[in-house]
């Protein structure tokens, strides 16, 4: 287990959490503290663009690796990190907290990268436990802290009491995530849901659709929330529609959604068009969309339904939600990062639009049951408050270590990291000198989200099942997503690739798209874990590997169709 370093100043190079101070230091950090009035100021196209400059000539630069034995170290990759990235320096505080309250991470090597929302409690809050004598115990995690209870009801009378009758641990448990999100009690009421899927059910089941109104979404993957949103609207009358992406970026098709989202006749009174669904940004390919487009629907009479569940931990902090003042958001939490992926969804609906809801009752609602037994109230610290002897207060650790290190730390880390993996994994190539990673949406980019949708190649450009990567890199202790990515759009330059690229798939009578490996960075990832998952992934360079590792791990290698090689 990696323990902090003591005092406030971190000492020299190590890479879990002790930073040295770098040469560097000041002038990647002149965004976060302005110059004085002496000093021209650097626009925000300028530190975008000199951040891409930097990790292309940084990383590897001029560098091809062919063979997999042939990689830099972990300490000498860190190296050129920090040369590229010294501001990372700034964030050794998360590996503090990881090393104190997230140390199962180091204990099971288990890197997990397929995990999306956020955590509500610290794994050290799970245990009493003793540092030097502490082993792993699966037993443990069955239903700590708290238990979700199904139950039926009218989700538009629950919003106009607020949620309907409240347990003292719902509402504290309430309460902190609104906190946590900076959301208003007075602008939003909430209510708990089963997960993200149920959130998006209760919304299509109460709106008051009709064959005039729509639903209108912008995703590029499929969402098992999405279609159900879809399913109901449809099933009530609504025309569904969905924005497109250009290929190969994957870029909003502008033009095409802004007429969707604007036709209607010129000139007449607006009239309510129905839902434009909004995710901020893609949990698949970490697309990061513009907000505006939720000024255009408003202004065009949409109700606004922001999508939140794949937002960084404290993305929030920059939405801006009092100018953009969504009708719903959707947002989910889990227990315990690397533990237990359990948890619940919330619904928040603004209060001025409740009344135009329909009464339906139905399920997807669910009461929080805190777990009565001695582990979990141990875990959960309930104090009396000294102010109100009746009450009590729960610590949500996993929500408070985020507050304390806000979005500058949050943001810049998973930056980095995202960055340097999307730039490193390009590096990787067959003698043929043909790619082995292909990645889908953005590359380098400092806007991007900490989210990256791949796919690998072998020395002939077929592509290898990602089904089979995956279960690869379970046996590798690597955790990593599958995603399908669809709604793309070629323009006449990039028909010729199309039918290399898209796929059906067996059995579904949908749409083609592209099947996708992902891998998601959540604030406690450091360079270690995107390190490992480079030296995974460049495993594949080896044209044995597949066959080798596959018997090794007891996984059935079957032939498949080639895919693109663009």
């Amino acid at each position: 287990m990696h323990r902090p370093c003591p005092g406030d100043s971190p000492p020299p190079n190590c890479l879990h959490g002790c930073f040295s101070s770098s040469p560097f230091h000041s002038a990647a950090t002149s965004s976060e503290h302005p110059p004085d009035s002496t000093t021209t100021t650097v626009t925000s196209a300028t530190l975008r663009r000199n951040f891409a400059q930097t990790t292309v000539s940084t990383i590897f630069p001029d560098t091809q690796f062919a063979d997999p034995n042939s990689l830099p170290t972990l300490q000498e990759s860190f190296t050129d990190f920090i040369q590229a990235y010294p501001n990372y320096s700034d964030t050794y505080k998360i590996d503090r907290i990881r090393s104190d309250h997230y140390f199962h991470l180091g204990l099971s090597h288990y890197t997990c990268l397929d995990y999306i929302g956020i955590g509500l409690y610290s794994y050290s809050q799970l245990l009493n436990y003793d540092p030097s004598t502490y082993q792993i115990s699966s037993s443990l995690s069955e239903s700590p802290f708290f238990s979700v209870s199904p139950k039926i009801g009218n989700l538009k009378e629950k919003l106009l009491h607020d949620g309907g009758q409240e347990t003292e641990f719902e509402y504290s448990m309430k309460r902190r995530i609104m906190n946590f999100l900076k959301i208003s009690e007075e602008d939003y009421s909430m209510v708990f849901t089963a997960n993200r899927t149920s959130a998006f059910r209760l919304v299509a089941e109460c709106y008051p659709f009709n064959s005039k109104r729509k639903l209108l979404s912008v995703y590029d993957y499929e969402s098992e929330a999405v279609n159900e949103i879809n399913r109901v609207s449809e099933k009530r009358g609504a025309k569904v529609a969905a924005a497109e992406f250009s290929w190969p970026r994957l870029r909003i098709c502008s033009s095409k959604l802004r007429k969707m989202v604007t036709a209607g006749k010129s000139g007449s009174k607006k009239k309510t068009k129905g839902i434009f669904v909004f995710p901020l940004h893609s949990r698949v390919t970490g697309s990061r969309y513009p907000y505006l487009w939720m000024s255009v629907a408003q202004e065009n009479g949409w109700h606004v339904m922001i999508d939140a569940c794949g937002l960084g931990p404290k993305d929030m902090d920059s939405f801006g939600l009092s100018i953009y003042n969504p009708d719903f958001m959707v947002c989910s939490f889990y227990k315990v990062f690397g533990e237990n992926p359990s948890g619940f969804g919330c619904l928040f609906v603004k209060k001025s639009t409740i009344p135009i809801l329909e009464s339906s009752t139905g399920s997807g609602m669910v009461n929080l049951v805190p777990t009565d037994d001695p582990i979990s109230l141990h875990a959960l610290e309930i104090k009396s408050d000294e102010t109100d002897s009746s009450s009590s207060r729960i610590e949500y650790r996993g929500l408070d270590h985020v507050d304390s290190l806000g979005l500058v730390a949050t943001g810049n880390r998973s930056r980095c990291l995202i960055n340097w993996l999307v730039s490193a994994l390009y590096k990787l190539k067959h003698s043929t000198s043909s790619g082995l990673v292909k990645i889908y949406g953005p590359k380098v980019n400092f806007n991007r989200g900490p989210a990256i949708a791949f796919n690998l190649f072998n020395q002939k450009g077929e592509r290898i099942e990602p089904f089979i990567v995956q279960k690869l890199a379970d046996c590798s202790n690597i955790s990593l997503g599958q995603g399908f990515l669809k709604k793309i759009s070629f323009e006449e330059e990039h028909e010729g690739v199309k039918d290399r690229v898209l796929e059906k798939r067996k059995n579904r009578d949908d749409e083609p798209g592209i099947s996708v490996l992902t891998a998601a960075l959540g604030f406690l990832a450091n360079f270690e874990d995107v390190y490992k998952l480079w030296i995974f992934v460049a495993r594949f360079l080896d044209s044995e590997f597949v066959e080798k590792e596959s018997v090794r791990c007891g996984i059935h290698v079957f032939e498949h169709k080639s895919r693109e090689v663009v």
